[in-house]
């Protein structure tokens, strides 16, 4: 694990400089309900040394920062866009039903996962919810786990393997997905494989409706993630997104 330093009262000053000229020329331009990109970015401002606001291996800041900013449009121009019709068209029943079955599909990999980390509570308590909403909740479509008191866990491979002792390795920007790191960029594809193949092994879907679920589990993904891109109206966006998904991960793997 990975300790942040405390900051120098000099850091602190320029930060809180840095800070209140993000009110100013660097906050983003503001078109109607339109929030574009910020002109400057802090390492544009202040020498790099001082926008380091936290510890995390960042050894391709270049592709990442680039990366950022695609997401940042891709986000803006496609993938929000999609989200807000999906919204529009599907009744609150339906998506929230929706909601609850991808929801408990991905409980199968959290339950893995559980095991993996020789977790016996969540591992039961995963058991437990997996089963009640596959059954009593027609495959997942209804959460009766949660007014039975059954806690809900997130656990994922990244996750393991930081219990397992694996370092997080350089912070990575992933397209589409955003801030992670190697450990977690791992992971992910792992947790993926898995539920791609436990899906394939229960139904047989024809490569349209693979295509369909995937579509319907990525629009649901976001617009259960409140985050947009250059809302803080900061220079240090980047730096702060890196800095709490490192420490956010953190806290996953210790609690």
């Amino acid at each position: 694990m990975t300790t942040r330093p405390a900051f120098p009262g000099a850091m602190k000053f320029l930060l809180l400089v840095a800070l209140l000229l993000s009110g100013c020329s660097t906050v983003p331009v503001q078109t109607g309900d339109t929030v574009e990109e910020p002109l400057f970015a802090a390492d544009r401002i202040l020498p790099k040394e001082f926008t380091r606001a936290d510890t995390t291996s960042d050894p391709w800041e270049g592709f990442n920062r680039t990366m950022y900013r695609f997401n940042y449009r891709f986000d803006k121009y496609v993938f929000l866009p999609v989200v807000s019709g999906y919204q529009a068209v599907m009744p609150d029943f339906a998506e929230k039903g929706v909601h609850n079955f991808f929801t408990n599909f991905r409980q199968i990999t959290t339950l893995m996962n559980s095991i993996l980390q020789f977790n016996g509570v969540k591992s039961l308590e995963t058991a437990s919810r997996l089963l009640v909403n596959s059954t009593i909740g027609v495959l997942g479509l209804f959460d009766w786990a949660t007014p039975m008191g059954i806690p809900y866990h997130q656990e994922d491979f990244g996750q393991t393997l930081g219990v397992w002792g694996v370092g997080s390795g350089p912070y990575l920007v992933l397209p589409i997905l955003g801030p992670s790191s190697v450990r977690d960029g791992i992971g992910l594809g792992v947790d993926a494989y898995v539920r791609t193949e436990i899906r394939d092994a229960i139904v047989d879907l024809e490569t349209w409706q693979k295509l369909t679920w995937g579509a319907l589990d990525a629009i649901d993904t976001r617009a259960n993630v409140s985050f947009r891109y250059y809302e803080t109206g900061s220079p240090f966006e980047y730096e702060w997104v890196r800095m709490l998904s490192n420490t956010k991960r953190q806290i996953d793997i210790e609690k």
